[in-house]
């Protein structure tokens, strides 16, 4: 599984400068600032799945795992639902704010994996 979280992460970096650049490049400044919010919060939580699969690697239990699987399905609603409304004009409702949510409650459980891992 940890593995799961590094491809997972690896590949959100990867759509995200991808994101990025195509906002440079391609949309109207509005609009691209939109998307580049979207892809600064997918990069970072990129990041954070990284940080996530070496953690796991080190048997730091299930809570490390709960935080890696908020980050996957916060990014795809929060940056999923900004690339949406960016590229099709079409608002997913409520998936993009609960997308944001689950990435704090993400933040919180992983807060909590590091103060309740034993010390070595």
């Amino acid at each position: 599984m940890a593995r799961l979280w590094m491809v997972l992460g690896a590949l959100s970096g990867l759509v995200a400068v991808g994101m990025a650049a195509y906002a440079s490049h391609g949309l109207p400044p509005e609009l691209a600032s939109l998307a580049n919010t979207g892809a600064s919060l997918q990069a970072w939580h990129a990041l954070a799945l990284l940080g996530c699969g070496l953690l796991a690697e080190r048997r730091r239990g299930p809570l490390v795992h709960l935080a890696a699987g908020c980050f996957v399905l916060g990014s795809l609603g929060f940056a999923g639902g900004v690339y949406v409304r960016v590229l099709t004009e079409t608002s997913l409702g409520p998936v993009t704010p609960l997308g944001g949510t689950l990435l704090l409650v993400g933040w919180g459980i992983l807060a909590a994996a590091a103060a309740l891992a034993p010390e070595k």
